[in-house]
C-alpha cells in the first residue's frame, strides 16, 4: 500500500538514497532540501522536490500548503537534514551554535509540529540522530555544537512520544554511527566507514515503514563501529 512520505536533507547522502528507494517501492515522496536539483534530475513521477530552508518560518507554510493541496495525510516523516560544525570549542561562537541548532533542533521541531495535524494512527516520525549525541558514547573534540544538538532531538523524541501517546502516532530516533557520506568526510577526513549511504538508507526505509509496530519513544543505536 502506497504511503505519503516526507524526507528532509535529500540533496545528497542518505536522504538522496532514501528518495529513490521509497519512489521505487511505489510510495509518494515529498523531498525537502536547500538544493532540490539533484532530486529533480532523477525525474521520478511520484517524487516532488521542494527547495526549502527548514530554519525559515515560511518554509513550513510551504510544506503545509503542499500536503493540504495534494495529500491531506502524511504517513511517514523522516527528519534527516542536518549540518555539521567541526571546530574547537574555544572558537565556536554563539552564532555558530545557533546555526547548528536552528537546523538540527529547531527546524526538526517545527517541521514535526507542522506535519502532525496530517498524521493519523500508525503515523511514524523518524528522526536521524548520531551516536555522538548518545549519553555515554565516545565523544570527539570539535563536535560540541553538532553532537549536543543531536542529543537534543533524542530527548525531544522521547517527550513527543509521551505527549502524543493517545493518538497512535509513533516517534522514534535512530542514532547512526559512521556512514560513508560527505558529512562523515567533513567530520573525519580520510576515515572510511564500512556502511554505505545506500545500505543505511535501506535500513531506515524498512524501519520507518514497520518500526512503529514495535517501538515508540525509543532511541535505537544503529552503529557497528567507532565513530
Amino acid at each position: 500500500m502506497s504511503k505519503n512520505v516526507i524526507i528532509t536533507g535529500t540533496s545528497r547522502g542518505i536522504g538522496f538514497e532514501l528518495v529513490q528507494l521509497f519512489a521505487k517501492a511505489g510510495h509518494q515522496v515529498l523531498a525537502l532540501s536547500r538544493n532540490e536539483k539533484s532530486v529533480q534530475n532523477l525525474k521520478l513521477n511520484n517524487v516532488t522536490a521542494l527547495s526549502i530552508d527548514l530554519t525559515a518560518s515560511h518554509a513550513h507554510k510551504q510544506v503545509e500548503a503542499y500536503v493540504k493541496a495534494n495529500w491531506q495525510q502524511v504517513d511517514v516523516l523522516i527528519n534527516n537534514a542536518g549540518i555539521l560544525l567541526n571546530k574547537p570549542f574555544s572558537e565556536i561562537s554563539m552564532e555558530d551554535f545557533e546555526t547548528v541548532y536552528r537546523t538540527n533542533v529547531f527546524g526538526v521541531a517545527e517541521l514535526i509540529r507542522t506535519v502532525l495535524p496530517f498524521m493519523k494512527k500508525n503515523g511514524h516520525v523518524v528522526t536521524i540522530s548520531s551516536m555522538g549525541g548518545v549519553q555515554g558514547s565516545m565523544k570527539f573534540p570539535g563536535l560540541a555544537a553538532y553532537s549536543s544538538s543531536k542529543a537534543a532531538v533524542i530527548t525531544l523524541t522521547e517527550l513527543l512520544a509521551e505527549e502524543y501517546k493517545e493518538t497512535g502516532i509513533s516517534f522514534n530516533v535512530l542514532a547512526l554511527g559512521a556512514v560513508q557520506t560527505e558529512m562523515l568526510e567533513e567530520a573525519f577526513p580520510g576515515y572510511k566507514a564500512s556502511t554505505t549511504a545506500l545500505e543505511m538508507a535501506k535500513y531506515i526505509l524498512e524501519f520507518s515503514l514497520n518500526g512503529h509496530k514495535y517501538y515508540n519513544g525509543k532511541l535505537l543505536q544503529v552503529s557497528n563501529s567507532t565513530p
